[in-house]
C-alpha cells in the first residue's frame, strides 16, 4: 500500500501481521468456485425467497452451464451478457461463463432499449441472458446487434431450477443450461490469465457515453483477493488442486467473523463492480451465507436482519438512512452485526454516528473504488484496533498507490491538498474496449488512472472524497463541491437525505439548489425552507451570497458555498447523494 503524497505514519491503518503486498495466484475467475465448492461443501452459499444453493450444488449447476455453452459455440474471446436481477440463479450463472472461458458483460436490467441495444453491439455480444418479464421489451433492442441467441429466465427459476418458462420458439429456457452434465471439464485451462478478458463492464454513462472497461481475469482474481483479505485479514492461498482461497491470518480479537461463518444480506447489484467482484466472488471466497434481496424493502430487510442474525451489512448511504426510519428499528437485537460497510457514495458522519449507537459490536467504515479499477481502491481499517476516520474511504489496500493532482494536471499536492484522485495498481483496467484515444487519456504512461473524482489524502495516508470533478458547480468562478454541502445538510434535524446540484444563473454562472427529504417525526415536520438555509449559512462563510475556496488554495476548515436565495425543495422521493460508481 502506498499514499504517494504521504506514506502513512500510523501503524493502526494496516492489518496487524500482513505484508503491504501479496502473492496473486495466476488463475482464472473459475478457480475461485473450484476452491470454495471443494471447502465449504454442503453449507448453503445463498438464500433467495428463503430457497437455499449450497456451495456444492452451485458449482455442479456452473458446470453444467459451462458445459451448454461449449457445446452451442460459446467459448474464450465471446462475450455473454447479462440482464438480469440479483436472484438464486446468477452465482451458477455467473460461474458458468467463467468456467467456459467466455466473458462475462453484465447489463443492468433497467436500462432503456437504445442503451441495451448500443452496449449489446459494443461489447459484440453473442449471447444474452435476460428476464422474462422484459423480453418483449429486450426483442426490440436485439434487431441490429450480434446477439445469436437469447437465454431466458425468471422467478420461477428461483423457487426450481427445472421450471420451464412460455417461451417463443428459437428462445432457450435457462433450465435448460442449468439441467446439463455438471462435470468439471476444464474448459477454462487455456485461459490467458493476462490477455483473456473475464469482465467487459460498462461504465454508468454518468460522465458520458458509456464504455466497456476491459478486465482480464488476472484484475479480477487480484481485486477479489485485495478486496477479500482486506476484509477479513486474510492472505491468499491455494488448495490441494491448486485453486485460490483464503487463510485467514488475523485472529478473533481483531476480526470476530471467521472465514465460513458470516452472514449478510446483499442488495448491492451483481450488474454493479461492487457486487460482481465484493458481494458475489468475494463472499464465494470467504464461505458466506448471501441472502439475496433482489428489491429493497426495508421492513423486510430489517426482519431477514434479525432472523438470520446477519453479521454484516453493507451498502450505499440511502439504504442505511431507510433503515434508520423503519419503526421499531432501534429495538431490534443488533448485537450479531460486526461491520458495516459502505460505498457507492460519501456516507454523512452523522449517520455513522447514529448507526454507532445501534450497532456497537460492528466496525463502520468506507471504501472507494470504481468499475475502471476492477472494484475497489481504498478502505477502511477492518480490524478491531484500527484507525477508522470519519468522512474518509480509508487508505489504499494492497499493491495500490493513491496520489492527488491539481484538476488542471500537473506534479502531485501535498497532504491535505484537494485534487483529482489518481490510482496506480494491479486491479487497474487495461482499457477502454475500443476506444484507445480514451484510454491514453484516463491512464497516463507512467499507469496512472485519472479517476475525474476530486479527493484529499491527509497527512497519515486516508483519503477523502470530496466530489467528482463534473459534479463541481462554478460559483463566480469558484469552485463549490456539492458534497461538502450535503454533508452540513444530513446534520440539520429532521433531514432524512440531501442532495445539491446545480441550476445555471446569469449574474452567477451556478448557484447551488438543495433537495431535502424530511424524516417522519417532529423535526421532520417542523423544517422550513428559512430553517434550512439558517443552519446551512451558519456554517458556511458569506462572501457576496456565496464562497468557496479555490483549487488553489484549498481549505478543509471551511464549507465551500453559503447559499443565501432559499434554494430548498421538499422532495417526496429519496435522491441520493454523488455516486462513486461509474
Amino acid at each position: 500500500m502506498t499514499a504517494t503524497q504521504s506514506e502513512p505514519t500510523i501503524t493502526s491503518s494496516w492489518p496487524p501481521g500482513l505484508p503491504r503486498s501479496l502473492d496473486y495466484p495466476e488463475v482464472p475467475v473459475g478457480s475461485i468456485l473450484r476452491a470454495a465448492v471443494r471447502r465449504w461443501g454442503g453449507m448453503t452459499a445463498f438464500i433467495d425467497h428463503d430457497v437455499e444453493l449450497t456451495f456444492e450444488e452451485m458449482g455442479r449447476r456452473a458446470h453444467a452451464v459451462a458445459g451448454w455453452l461449449a457445446d452451442h459455440g460459446i467459448g474464450r474471446g465471446d462475450v455473454v451478457a447479462v440482464h438480469i436481477p440479483n436472484c438464486r440463479q446468477y452465482p451458477p450463472l455467473y460461474y458458468g461463463i467463467m468456467l467456459a472461458g467466455a466473458t462475462f458483460s453484465p447489463t443492468n436490467p433497467l436500462l432503456p432499449a437504445a442503451d441495451l441495444a448500443a452496449q449489446l453491439t459494443d461489447a459484440g455480444a453473442k449471447l444474452l441472458v435476460t428476464w422474462d418479464q422484459v423480453l418483449p421489451f429486450v426483442r426490440g433492442a436485439l434487431a441490429q446487434t450480434s446477439v445469436q441467441t437469447v437465454v431466458v429466465t425468471g422467478e420461477a427459476h428461483i423457487h426450481d431450477f427445472a421450471a420451464r418458462l412460455e417461451l417463443e420458439d428459437g428462445d432457450v429456457d435457462l433450465a435448460d443450461l442449468l439441467a446439463g452434465d455438471p462435470t468439471d471439464r476444464h474448459l477454462d485451462a487455456e485461459v490467458d490469465v493476462a490477455s483473456d478478458l473475464a469482465h467487459l463492464a460498462y461504465t454508468g454513462g454518468t460522465t458520458g457515453v458509456s464504455k466497456g472497461v476491459e478486465l482480464p481475469h488476472r484484475n479480477v482474481v487480484t481485486n477479489v483477493l485485495q478486496s477479500a483479505c482486506w476484509t477479513s485479514g486474510s492472505l491468499p492461498g491455494l488448495d490441494e488442486d491448486g485453486n485460490v482461497t483464503l487463510r485467514q491470518v488475523l485472529g478473533e480479537e481483531e476480526i470476530a467473523t471467521r472465514l465460513g461463518e458470516a452472514r449478510i444480506i446483499n442488495l448491492t447489484p451483481w450488474f454493479h463492480a461492487m457486487g460482481a467482484i465484493g458481494y458475489l466472488s468475494g463472499l464465494v471466497m470467504a464461505g458466506t451465507t448471501t441472502v439475496i434481496h433482489m428489491r429493497f424493502d426495508p421492513v423486510k430487510y430489517v426482519e431477514d436482519m434479525a432472523k438470520y442474525q446477519v453479521t454484516a451489512i453493507g451498502g450505499a448511504p440511502p439504504i442505511f438512512v431507510a433503515l434508520l426510519q423503519v419503526p421499531g428499528f432501534a429495538d431490534v437485537d443488533l448485537s450479531s452485526v460486526r461491520g458495516v460497510s459502505s460505498g457507492a457514495a460519501p456516507l454523512p458522519t452523522t449517520l455513522i454516528d447514529t448507526m454507532a449507537g445501534l450497532m456497537p459490536n460492528a466496525t463502520i467504515g468506507e471504501g472507494y473504488g470504481l468499475t475502471e479499477v476492477t472494484m475497489q481502491a481504498t478502505g477502511a481499517p477492518s480490524f478491531r484496533s484500527g484507525t477508522r476516520k470519519p468522512g474518509t474511504v480509508g487508505v489504499p489496500v494492497f499493491d495500490t498507490e493513491i496520489s492527488i493532482r491539481p484538476l488542471g494536471g500537473g506534479a502531485p499536492l501535498p497532504a491535505g491538498e484537494r485534487g483529482e484522485v489518481c490510482i496506480r495498481g494491479p486491479q487497474v483496467m487495461r482499457g477502454y474496449a475500443h476506444r484507445p484515444e480514451a484510454t491514453a487519456e484516463s491512464i497516463d504512461a507512467d499507469g496512472w488512472f485519472h479517476t475525474g473524482d476530486v479527493g484529499i489524502l491527509d497527512e497519515d495516508g486516508y483519503l477523502s472524497i470530496v466530489d467528482r470533478t463534473k459534479d463541481m458547480l462554478l460559483y463566480k468562478g469558484y469552485n463549490v463541491f456539492p458534497r461538502e454541502l450535503e454533508e452540513i445538510l444530513f446534520g440539520v434535524p429532521g433531514v432524512a437525505g440531501a442532495a445539491v446540484v446545480g441550476r445555471p444563473d446569469e449574474e452567477a454562472g451556478e448557484l447551488p439548489v438543495a433537495y431535502v427529504v424530511r424524516k417522519g417525526d417532529d423535526a421532520g415536520s417542523a423544517l422550513t425552507a428559512e430553517s434550512v438555509m439558517a443552519a446551512v449559512n451558519d456554517r458556511v462563510t458569506p462572501t457576496s451570497g456565496c464562497a468557496t475556496s479555490s483549487s488553489s488554495t484549498p481549505s478543509r476548515s471551511r464549507p465551500p458555498a453559503r447559499c443565501s436565495s432559499a434554494n430548498w425543495r421538499p422532495r417526496s422521493a429519496r435522491r441520493s447523494a454523488v455516486s462513486r460508481s461509474r
